[in-house]
């Protein structure tokens, strides 16, 4: 018996899909938070399949690099918190912290343990986990209209989502604590001079540079860049001897590869390289 075409009335697309776009393009896994009605605030669905995107693209060979944006005038206003009071009553002991864990910490350690470059292009206000999203990313482009809220002392929270662990890295203590002690918008240049952006440009070159730079990662030595990642997310909680370890160790890796062979030769014969990713 042949089946009828779907209809879209009776059995719809996972709406998940149409808050969370995805394309793949050129290499490039492309992630568009899609709800601008709601400053793409963040809910459990769209969390999870962004996680699903982020270890996917780790395990796919024809992925070699993400981009994270997102559609309309913000970029993430961070957790819908409307969901989580929908439920009311008081949490019993233990529930925050396990919310915690299995949500905002796993949204960002899938974006740090990726093996591909994860890009943010941060169209507009990146506030609480959103910012934090963006922080965890690492290349960061920045609309000159964004900006950045650490929004949790606004609202007498503790920061979530790795922020304290993010910001003190990338800007040591005193500037992590100004932020998050005040909670002030940050705008994209200022973000730029602190190092937390990498480059700031007009807002309607956002998605041209950000597909630039995603095609030079797509088009590099990929398991040299997710080793090279690894390395540099694990520095500042290693000593010396460790890291060296993890150096050596990862130099010997990557020999075994045949981009590295392929970068080999074509430095000898003085012509660029044609890395395939593998």
């Amino acid at each position: 018996m042949t089946s009828s075409p779907r209809d879209p009335s009776v059995d719809p697309v996972d709406p998940v899909d149409s808050v969370v776009r995805h394309t793949t393009d050129n290499g490039v896994s492309w992630i568009t938070l899609n709800r601008p009605e709601a400053m793409n605030a963040l809910t459990w669905d769209q969390r999870e399949r962004v996680i699903q995107l982020l270890e996917g693209a780790s395990a796919d060979p024809a992925v070699r690099a993400v981009v994270i944006t997102a559609a309309g005038p913000a970029f993430c206003a961070g957790a819908d918190l409307r969901a989580g009071t929908a439920a009311g009553g008081k949490p019993l002991p233990g529930d925050v912290a396990r919310t915690i864990r299995r949500g905002a910490q796993r949204l960002i350690a899938a974006v740090l343990d990726c093996e591909k470059p994860v890009l943010a292009a941060v169209n507009g206000t990146a506030a609480g986990i959103g910012a934090h999203l963006a922080f965890a990313c690492d290349l960061v482009i920045a609309a000159d209209t964004a900006k950045f809220v650490e929004v949790f002392p606004r609202r007498g929270l503790v920061p979530d989502g790795g922020g304290a662990y993010l910001l003190t890295r990338l800007i040591g203590p005193q500037r992590a604590k100004e932020l998050l002690f005040f909670g002030d918008d940050l705008p994209a240049i200022a973000a730029e001079r602190l190092g937390l952006v990498n480059r700031v440009v007009p807002a309607d070159d956002l998605d041209k540079t950000a597909r630039a730079w995603a095609e030079r990662l797509s088009a590099g030595p990929t398991r040299a860049l997710a080793l090279t990642k690894q390395l540099v997310n694990a520095a500042l909680d290693t000593d010396r001897t460790a890291a060296f370890a993890a150096e050596a160790a990862a130099q010997e890796l990557n020999m075994a590869t045949a981009d590295a062979q392929e970068g080999v030769r074509s430095f000898v014969e003085r012509r660029p390289p044609d890395f395939r990713g593998h």
